[in-house]
C-alpha cells in the first residue's frame, strides 16, 4: 500500500506506518514491500518521514533525540531458518544521515508483535514466537510473546527501567553461534593511546575505564555530552576501532558504542554509560547490554575487576534510568575463543497505526 508520495511525489498519498516503542527506544514500523527497494530512495525518504536533519524534527515522526529517530522494515523472511526479515535504520536527527550497520535490541522486541499485526506472521495461540533475521547483522534472534485470541497482547505486569508504567513481557533470545565475541582475539589492546576491549555479543562494543578518562561513570547523560574533551576522546577512540570490528570507516556510521564503565551503585553488576555515539544513550541497550555483560565475564578484559559478577547468568547492567536484567551465558571453546549468548526480557506497544505523509522535496 504505498502511494505515489513513496515514489518520491508529492501528492496527498502516504505510506501505512506503525509507531510503536520496542523497550526504551521508538520507532517507525514498515512492510518492505510499503518502502522503495532502493537503499538510496529509502534511506531519502525515511529523512523526509521522520524530519531530518532538524533537531526538533519538527516536520515528522522524530522526537528530537536518536532514541526516538528509529526505523524498522520488516518482512517475511526467505531464509528457512527464520520467520521474519528485519532491517534496522538509525535516522540522523541533526545530520542527514541513515545508518544500517547496526541493529538495535529494543526495536526488536517490537518486530514480533508488528508482523502478527500485520498479517504476514500468524499467532501460535496464547504466546507466538518468531524467528528474526537480523539483517543488518545476519545474527538470528527469537522473540516469544502473548498473543491471545490472535493478536498481540500489550498490557502486563512487567517494569522496565526507563519506560513508565508496565507491559506485557517479550522474551528475547540471541547468539550461541561460532563467532567469538573478541572480534579480534585480544581480551585488551591499546586504541587511540588507551585500554580498550572490543566485544560484540549482538552489537560491536568499545568498553573503556570511565575513570580512565577522568569520568566517575554515575554522570547524567547530559554532563557527559557538554564535556567537550571527553566527547572529542571517545569519538576518537570508537573511529579507530571501526576497522578493527570489520566495519571500515565508521565516521557516518553509528557503531561501534564506546561504554564508559565504573563500578556498581546501586547492588547491580556494573555502572554503564553508553555514547551511541554523539549522545549519552539515557538507559542502554538491549545488545549494548549484552555486550557489555560478556566482555566482563572475560578475565583480564575492561570492567573485569570493576564488576560485582554473578554465580550465574543474570547480570544487572546499571545505566542512568536503572538497571537492565540480561541473562548472558559466557563460555571458552578448546580453541580458546570466547562465545556467548544472551537472553533479555523487553516490552512493546503499539502506539498509532496509520498513514504517515512524507514531507515534499527540497
Amino acid at each position: 500500500m504505498r502511494a505515489d508520495a513513496a515514489a518520491g511525489g508529492t501528492s496527498p498519498g502516504g505510506i501505512r506506518c506503525m509507531l510503536m516503542r520496542g523497550g526504551t527506544s521508538k520507532g517507525a514500523f514498515f512492510l518492505a514491500a510499503d518502502v522503495p527497494a532502493d537503499p538510496v530512495e529509502r534511506n531519502e525518504l525515511m529523512l523526509r518521514l521522520l524530519g531530518s536533519p532538524d533537531p526538533r524534527q519538527i516536520d515528522g515522526l522524530g522526537g528530537g533525540h536518536v532514541l526516538t529517530s528509529k526505523a524498522a522494515i520488516v518482512s517475511v523472511s526467505e531464509d528457512p531458518g527464520a520467520d521474519l526479515d528485519y532491517l534496522f535504520l538509525q535516522v540522523g536527527v541533526e545530520r542527514p544521515t541513515v545508518g544500517d550497520a547496526q541493529t538495535c535490541g529494543n526495536l526488536l522486541a517490537a518486530v514480533g508483535p508488528f508482523a502478527v499485526e500485520r498479517g504476514i506472521l500468524p499467532a501460535g495461540g496464547e504466546a507466538t514466537t518468531a524467528r528474526i533475521r537480523l539483517r543488518n547483522t545476519g545474527g538470528i534472534a527469537t522473540a516469544s510473546f502473548a498473543t491471545p485470541a490472535g493478536m498481540p497482547d500489550y498490557d502486563g505486569g512487567t517494569e522496565i527501567d526507563g519506560v513508565p508504567g508496565s507491559a506485557g513481557p517479550i522474551e528475547l533470545r540471541l547468539g550461541g553461534g561460532e563467532a567469538s565475541v573478541l572480534p579480534t582475539g585480544l581480551v585488551t589492546q591499546t586504541v587511540a593511546g588507551h585500554r580498550v576491549t572490543l566485544v560484540d555479543n549482538g552489537m560491536p562494543v568499545v568498553l573503556m575505564d570511565a575513570a580512565s578518562l577522568g569520568a566517575s561513570g554515575d554522570e547524567d547523560p547530559g554532563r557527559l555530552e557538554a564535556d567537550a574533551r571527553l566527547c572529542a576522546v571517545v569519538e576518537e577512540v570508537r573511529r579507530a576501532a571501526g576497522p578493527l570490528f570489520g566495519l571500515g570507516d565508521v565516521t557516518e556510521q553509528t557503531v561501534p558504542k564506546v561504554v564508559l564503565l565504573s563500578p556498581p551503585r546501586q547492588g547491580g553488576t556494573i555502572s554503564t554509560r553508553a555514547f551511541i555515539p554523539f549522545r549519552v544513550h539515557e538507559s542502554i541497550g538491549v545488545l549494548m547490554a549484552a555486550s557489555v555483560a560478556a566482555g566482563i565475564r572475560i578475565p583480564g578484559a575492561v570492567g573485569h575487576d570493576l564488576a560485582l559478577l554473578p554465580a550465574g547468568p543474570e547480570h544487572d547492567i546499571e545505566h542512568p534510568a536503572g538497571v537492565l536484567r540480561t541473562r548472558v551465558d559466557v563460555t571458552r571453546g578448546e580453541d580458546g575463543a570466547w562465545r556467548a549468548s544472551s537472553r533479555s526480557t523487553r516490552t512493546a506497544r503499539k502506539i498509532f497505526d496509520g498513514i504517515v505523509f512524507p514531507r515534499p522535496r527540497r
